[in-house]
């Protein structure tokens, strides 16, 4: 029987990764792989454009084509990604009740008050019992795999699909912070009557009271009823997109910007990036897109800066992935990012990813 040493050996990086191997082509198995990705295909609460659960899948396929070689961890995939699908019914259970959300959501485009509508009253708590177990169960699988000392990254799915991952963190660390890029602040109150709705997931996640700090960057869509939360408490430090490209464009390096950001944050920190947060041609099949927003290789400096900090870095989530019919974009990105993720996450964890490669 081979041992993960023999796959390292026997594994040739620059040749296509396997077919029948994990994430990335990988050959190793779940024991032997340092990091799991667990993917959570549910998008129930969409209330624009559809298709995040796709993502978990479109980013796996994806992930066969990218080079392992990563310029700043180039011994990263020798410490074993793989991949976890989730459970089986999650993505069924996606749909089944995505379907239920639609008459709701349409009913309050209309004008219609929810409350009055026995049946679309007894759909909408239909949903929040099934998300609520979906936390439940979430929360579960992820500290069984960190009972198995395995580093996990949360694949999305729609931006509600975190909340029993920061349940689970909640449960074994007493103080942390999330790092939030985003277009939209997601700081509503039950949006739409979904108490796990997709734009009200940082709100849930500021009510956790082990959360001491949430700092959000790139935002460029919120709404009064967000900036009332914000002001109701000291919890939230917010960076505009706006904010953000003024400072720039008067002087303020990208470097000093991010520094500024992570010394906002606690000593454990756990990174929530919604794909909507670069500019919309990275993600054109995003649900819900706003003009401006980061570059790749702005999002990836402060990712890996964050790395280099004394910061512990507690957890990752990539989420609101959705992939197109007619190309592979939104995978392709999705699939970059999440590599570059878990090299984040893997250096700062002390784990060998080797020197980085300079030319």
């Amino acid at each position: 029987m081979s041992t993960k040493q023999d796959k390292i050996n026997n594994f040739d990086p620059s040749q296509p990764g396997l077919a029948d191997g994990t994430i990335f082509g990988l050959p190793f198995t779940a024991d032997e792989s340092e990091i799991v990705v667990v993917a959570v295909p549910w998008e129930v609460t969409v209330s624009y454009g559809a298709g995040a659960s796709e993502g978990p899948d479109a980013i796996l396929d994806a992930s066969f084509q990218v080079d392992l070689l990563h310029q700043e961890f180039p011994g990263l995939w020798k410490q074993g990604i793989y991949f976890d699908a989730g459970a089986e019914h999650w993505k069924s259970t996606s749909d089944e009740h995505k379907a239920l959300a639609q008459p709701i959501i349409e009913a309050l485009e209309n004008g219609e008050v929810i409350a009055e509508n026995e049946a679309l009253s007894q759909s909408l708590k239909t949903i929040n019992e099934a998300s609520t177990k979906l936390n439940a169960e979430l929360k579960e699988r992820v500290l069984d795999w960190h009972s198995k000392g395995k580093k996990v990254i949360l694949l999305g799915g729609d931006h509600s699909t975190p909340f029993g991952y920061y349940q689970a963190l909640a449960s074994q660390y007493d103080n942390f912070g999330i790092l939030h890029f985003d277009a939209h602040m997601d700081l509503r109150i039950a949006y739409e009557g979904f108490t796990y709705s997709h734009a009200s997931i940082m709100y849930n996640t500021i009510q956790l009271p082990q959360v001491s700090k949430l700092v959000q960057v790139g935002i460029r869509d919120f709404s009064e009823e967000e900036v009332g939360v914000i002001k109701s408490t000291d919890k939230v430090k917010v960076f505009t997109d706006t904010d953000l490209k003024k400072a720039q464009f008067e002087g303020k390096t990208w470097k000093q910007q991010v520094d500024e950001i992570i010394e906002l944050l606690p000593n454990n920190v756990a990174v929530s990036f919604d794909i909507d947060a670069l500019y919309q041609w990275y993600c054109p099949n995003t649900g819900t897109p706003v003009p401006g927003g980061l570059s790749y290789e702005q999002a990836v400096y402060a990712l890996s800066r964050l790395a280099e900090s004394d910061k512990n870095i507690i957890g990752i989530d990539l989420v609101e992935v959705a992939p197109s019919e007619t190309d592979e974009w939104d995978g392709n990105v999705g699939a970059r990012m999440l590599f570059h993720m878990c090299g984040v996450l893997a250096k700062n964890n002390k784990l060998n990813v080797g020197e980085p490669v300079r030319f």
